[in-house]
C-alpha cells in the first residue's frame, strides 16, 4: 500500500584513496533521507543513510573497507549534512476523510442530544 524511498541530501567528492583501486579522485559519498508515502500522506522521516562509491573502479565501498582517514572524512561530512526536519503532508483524500468524519460525529451528537430528529 505505501512506499518508502530515499532522496539525496548531499553528494560529496572525497580526495582519499580508494581501498580497491587506490585512486584518489574517484570516491564520492552520498547522504540520503527516507521519504514515506501512501494514499493518505507523505512524510519525511528522520532516518538517514550514506553510501560510498568509487567511480574509477565502479565499486561500492562498504564501511568494512574504510580506512581511518576515510572514516574521519565521513564523520566530518555527516556533521555537515543538514537533514530536513520530520514532516507530514496530508493528501486531499485524507482531508476528505477527516471532514466527513467530523460531519458524521456532529450529526450523531446532535441526534443524540435531540437538537435534530429524523
Amino acid at each position: 500500500m505505501g512506499s518508502s524511498k530515499f532522496f539525496t541530501l548531499k553528494e560529496a567528492r572525497l580526495s582519499n584513496n580508494c581501498p580497491e583501486c587506490y585512486s584518489n579522485d574517484g570516491l564520492e559519498i552520498t547522504f540520503k533521507q527516507k521519504l514515506t508515502e501512501n494514499t493518505f500522506y507523505k512524510a519525511i522521516t528522520s532516518e538517514t543513510s550514506h553510501q560510498m562509491h568509487c567511480y574509477n573502479c565502479n565499486t561500492t565501498i562498504f564501511p568494512v573497507r574504510w580506512t581511518d582517514d576515510i572514516e574521519r572524512v565521513v564523520e566530518y561530512q555527516q556533521r555537515a549534512v543538514q537533514p530536513k526536519p520530520k514532516s507530514i503532508k496530508l493528501k486531499p483524500l485524507a482531508w476528505v476523510v477527516i471532514i466527513l468524519d467530523v460531519i458524521l460525529i456532529t450529526v450523531i451528537i446532535l441526534a443524540i442530544t435531540g437538537v435534530i430528529s429524523f
